[in-house]
């Protein structure tokens, strides 16, 4: 194996044929970081190994959304703004493309033209991957994407603790009759027994809601909040503390709608509101679930119709990344090993 300062692809191993060592990035001394294909963080293609301990998929489906469309890029902008993550993770102190083999899988082919029928493909999808032995980091997309994702996670770990970072709750009943959209995916979960209802959090909301019964039903269903303005004034340490406790032991999936973040830090998203996190807090309370059993999660609602300078595709790139590192840092998979927070 090449030295994890600049791992290669394509260059020093053979493609289409298992390996024993993890193949990682585009050596970016040989190819420049802003040529070539533009997989996440330049990694190999699933075809190019003969394994995948990691698989990022796109699903570029937004026909979920109840304002601004355009979700439906958020894969391609985030792959590209990907360019420029490097193999070693300071703020973990790990290599997770040396440690696990990450593959970008391409993406699922959702219908945009039918809810009920897009679900079934982003389920099978994640299906067809996890049966091969991947865990799934899914950049979206609309947030309804987070249903199927989790049904396919649960056939293999039974019911998740979940941390759902995002400025809404996304536990409402139905919007225009609908019960499939980007604002009712955890309502559904919940009612199938796919969510431990000990185990679930909102991080990061904020904003107007319908009404009170909205936090009251949101309650009902299990779910514990921390608002943006208590990840300021309890500060990241204390927050992580909570998340931790609540957790425990329990397979856990974690849920990134990047609206979660300020305007200011992502305002490449559909239904942006003021007040938000930084971006360094939503990494910051991310690092601090290093050693957890993390199952399966996704990045959603990039919009890059709404984005400046890359601005909202950059962030969420770097949470795709401490995702994929929070994996190699999982203790239960046999790939793993070394590297500490």
């Amino acid at each position: 194996m090449t030295e994890p300062t600049e791992a290669t692809h394509a260059v020093d191993q053979p493609v289409g044929q298992p390996v024993d060592e993890p193949v990682g990035p585009v050596d970016s001394s040989r190819v420049p970081r802003f040529a070539g294909p533009a997989t996440f963080a330049r990694l190999p293609r699933a075809d190019e190994v003969g394994r995948a301990d990691v698989a990022v998929i796109g699903v570029p489906f937004d026909a979920g959304v109840s304002y601004r469309p355009g979700a439906r890029f958020g894969p391609a902008a985030v792959r590209d703004a990907s360019r420029l993550l490097r193999p070693h993770h300071p703020g973990l102190d790990v290599d997770p493309f040396a440690l696990q083999q990450v593959v970008d899988a391409g993406d699922v082919v959702a219908n945009p033209f039918s809810i009920d029928e897009a679900i079934t493909q982003v389920e099978a999808g994640a299906d067809e991957l996890a049966g091969a032995g991947a865990r799934l980091v899914t950049i979206g997309g609309d947030h309804t994407i987070a249903l199927p994702l989790l049904r396919s996670v649960v056939r293999r770990h039974g019911p998740v603790a979940l941390v759902h970072f995002d400025a809404h709750l996304d536990t409402w009943d139905t919007y225009f009759g609908a019960p499939y959209t980007h604002g009712t995916p955890f309502r559904r979960a919940v009612e199938e027994g796919l969510l431990d209802p000990g185990a679930l959090t909102h991080v990061g909301t904020r904003g107007p809601l319908y009404g009170r019964s909205d936090l009251a039903a949101d309650a009902g269903l299990g779910f514990g909040l921390v608002t943006s303005a208590d990840v300021m004034r309890r500060g990241v340490d204390e927050v992580v503390e909570g998340l931790r406790s609540r957790i425990g032991d329990r397979p856990l999936y974690v849920s990134v709608d990047i609206d979660v973040l300020d305007p200011a830090h992502a305002p490449g998203t559909g239904t942006p509101e003021a007040g938000g996190m930084t971006s360094r807090e939503l990494l910051e309370v991310l690092r601090g679930l290093a050693g957890l059993q993390l199952v399966g999660a996704d990045v959603v609602e990039v919009a890059p119709a709404y984005d400046h300078a890359q601005i909202t595709a950059v962030a969420a790139s770097h949470v795709a990344y401490d995702l994929v590192s929070l994996m190699a840092l999982d203790p239960t998979t046999s790939t793993t090993a070394g590297g500490n927070r």
